[in-house]
């Protein structure tokens, strides 16, 4: 994840016995000036998105809340494949860019001081969109269907419709009829996982055994 701030004031040392004055005597920073946060994101949304999108993403969200003196604006990008982290410094500095542009152009996007945060979707996001299935075919995934839940893995994600494998038996869902998915996070069992140090061991015992017999490899 990637950070921007606006430049503007910063957060001062403070001295014990000083509570509400920093070390200058001055009164701190006053917190964020209040603004339609709906209406500011919709304009934030409005430069980010084309930015986004010719750089070959999905724009999944935009978040903007206030905290303390500044506020924070979250994007999360996706693309089939997943996004690396190199990939998420290069559209956040694209971002950036466009957003300075269009303050220059049109005036403050926001008031104030403000950060900027870009991110992908972890696994623990709701899956609404058919491109969400999509990429998470193969994937255990717990869904809503008729009101019902079920528990089944993706094979499958077309346009209108998801096939899941729900204990052996196949079944295809029109997208309309199913809730927000969830991902199911899987373990392999300990007694079927395989670990490097044994297959070692195993080697060196073959090592042994080729040295008693005179045939191993001399050191």
């Amino acid at each position: 994840m990637t950070q921007r701030g606006r430049t503007g004031a910063r957060p001062a040392n403070r001295r014990s016995g000083d509570r509400g004055r920093d070390a200058s005597g001055r009164p701190p920073a006053p917190p964020a000036p209040r603004i339609d946060l709906v209406a500011a994101r919709a304009r934030v949304r409005a430069v980010i998105e084309p930015v986004v999108a010719a750089a070959g993403y999905d724009l999944e969200e935009v978040n903007l809340s206030r905290a303390g003196r500044r506020h924070v604006v979250r994007v999360l990008v996706d693309a089939d494949g997943g996004i690396s982290l190199d990939d998420v410094a290069v559209v956040s500095r694209e971002i950036s860019t466009a957003l300075d542009a269009a303050e220059e152009a049109e005036g403050e996007l926001l008031a104030g001081e403000y950060q900027l945060e870009v991110g992908s979707p972890g696994v623990d996001r709701p899956l609404t969109l058919p491109r969400h299935w999509r990429r998470n075919a193969g994937r255990l995934v717990a869904v809503t269907i008729g009101g019902r839940s079920v528990t089944g893995r993706v094979t499958q994600a077309g346009d209108t419709a998801v096939t899941l494998d729900v204990d052996g038996e196949s079944r295809e869902v029109a997208y309309a009829d199913l809730g927000p998915g969830k991902v199911q996070i899987e373990f392999k069992r300990l007694d079927e996982a395989v670990f490097p140090d044994e297959d070692d061991a195993g080697e060196d015992d073959d090592d042994e055994d080729d040295d008693e017999d005179g045939e191993g490899e001399e050191r």
